[in-house]
């Protein structure tokens, strides 16, 4: 038995289909008061999405959604909300210009997650971050493992800087390619070079003992490679 359903319901709900004129009326509208707000906003605030033009972005958004659907709400009030969040950006981003520890608080700081071809410890366990997740983005940049990479700079809007080696200072570093890296050793077998799985520190070790990093104190190992990397 075919539902019955009542098409006009269905397509404009409980308003009137002149409410459709109002509402392309109101968007049209909403749409002028978002790019001005953005102007306002300065360049600042569209080149980049940091947490805090992240919060903007999305108070922006949220004060522009009711008018254009909800006749109920008149378009001053979002001007209003409009004004408000933009006096508040510019305050805030003066500040920021004024103190470092207010710009840290607000932003945060960049977090040197590789130097010297070793994975910073400490910065990189503060940043919550996947081994997975991180060697993807390595590896879409190239990069086969970490010998390849002098620093690598998580930034406060969350891209990631890398400076690399040349190719006659590439050293033996961790492999992040998943058919190498995920063949970890607790016992050694031959005589090698080999990187920590967890922090990459590179050392020699003889075959037939198990090793403990110095470094990090864990015991797992991944023969070290030292190719250069394809550009």
């Amino acid at each position: 038995m075919l539902l019955s359903i009542d098409w006009t319901n269905f397509l404009f709900g409980e308003e009137k289909w002149e409410f459709l004129i109002e509402i392309s009326i109101r968007t049209i509208a909403m749409y002028f008061i978002i790019l001005i707000g953005l102007r306002l906003l300065g360049k600042r605030g569209v080149r980049q999405l940091s947490v805090f033009e992240l919060v903007v972005i999305i108070s922006l958004g949220s004060a522009a959604g009711d008018p254009m659907f909800y006749k109920e709400i008149g378009l001053l009030m979002p001007i209003v909300i409009f004004a408000v969040i933009v006096a508040a950006y510019r305050l805030t981003t003066f500040m920021m210009a004024k103190s470092k520890k207010f710009d840290d608080l607000v932003e945060g700081k960049c977090a040197y997650l590789i130097k010297d071809g070793e994975f910073s410890i400490e910065d990189f366990s503060k940043e919550g971050l996947a081994y997975d997740e991180f060697f993807a983005e390595l590896r879409q940049l190239s990069i086969s493992h970490l010998g390849q990479v002098e620093t690598a700079i998580l930034e406060t809007s969350g891209n990631l800087s890398v400076y690399y080696y040349p190719d006659d200072k590439v050293k033996y570093g961790l492999p992040i390619l998943p058919v190498l890296f995920d063949h970890c050793l607790k016992e050694i077998t031959a005589a090698d070079t080999y990187a920590c799985a967890y922090c990459g520190k590179v050392k020699e070790l003889q075959a037939g003992t198990k090793h403990v990093c110095t470094r990090c104190e864990h015991d797992k190992w991944v023969k070290a490679i030292n190719i250069c990397r394809v550009k």
